[in-house]
């Protein structure tokens, strides 16, 4: 059985006055740090360390979260504790752009360029509070253990109680404005789309940006089984389409 991500023909317009359904993920794998058990840190450190990869090393998602041959970070997680940190990762990076600006409103001055550690660890947080379905006073004091645990962030774990806490009492009046005026995009980048394709059909593609792509499966036989398995459709090709695809398909 093979699979391709694609998206349904034509141009995908979504609302963004609305944060929208908050996505439920699980996973909470126990990690020792420090002589005491820390549930859920392990993921986390995964995660930061993956969009780190990313973000700064222009590393492919697809590649680090295989699960034959990825990260060895991400490699040493359970499947649940894998699912949560994709989940992390791919809403970190699409709202890139409305997290940036959300997190710099609670900095006194922006992080210097040598704190890519910490700005990880915020996002990483920030993503969960904003976006999933894990509760905030989870997601800050996992980040502040994290920041403690680092050599290289230690020293800011204030900072990081301090700006999380002040995001998650505020993403309600805060959220939906934001994303209503922010660009999932570089600057460059957006400004090209308007000036190829004009600003309606620019801001389409943007939004857009923010739709998770379903998953289509090409099955051998018995594609209603399938869909039924998966939790997906049958197209009239026969394809098994997946909106929300939870985990790998291993059979």
């Amino acid at each position: 059985m093979g699979s391709q991500s694609d998206r349904a023909q034509g141009p995908v317009v979504v609302s963004v006055a609305d944060r929208g359904p908050r996505r439920t993920v699980s996973g909470d794998q126990e990690h020792r740090d420090g002589g005491d058990f820390v549930a859920g840190l392990a993921a986390r450190k995964a995660a930061a360390r993956l969009l780190a990869a990313v973000i700064d090393a222009r590393t492919p998602l697809d590649g680090l979260t295989d699960h034959e041959n990825g990260h060895p970070q991400y490699k040493a997680l359970d499947l649940r504790d894998r699912g949560l940190v994709r989940a992390i990762l791919v809403t970190a990076l699409r709202y890139r752009m409305t997290i940036s600006g959300l997190l710099a409103r609670r900095l006194e001055k922006p992080l210097p360029p040598n704190a890519t550690a910490l700005s990880h660890i915020l996002h990483v947080a920030a993503a969960q509070i904003l976006f999933l379905d894990i509760p905030d006073s989870a997601a800050v004091d996992i980040a502040v253990t994290h920041a403690k645990s680092d050599p290289r962030t230690v020293r800011f774990s204030g900072l990081v109680n301090g700006v999380l806490r002040t995001l998650a009492r505020a993403k309600e009046t805060e959220l939906p404005a934001a994303l209503a005026a922010t660009d999932e995009a570089p600057k460059w980048f957006s400004d090209r789309l308007k000036t190829t394709y004009g600003n309606e059909k620019a801001r389409q593609i943007l939004e857009a940006h923010r739709v998770e792509a379903p998953v289509d499966f090409s099955v051998k036989a018995d594609p209603g089984l399938w869909a039924e398995k998966l939790g997906g459709i049958v197209l009239p090709t026969g394809t098994v389409r997946v909106e929300n695809l939870v985990g790998p398909v291993t059979e």
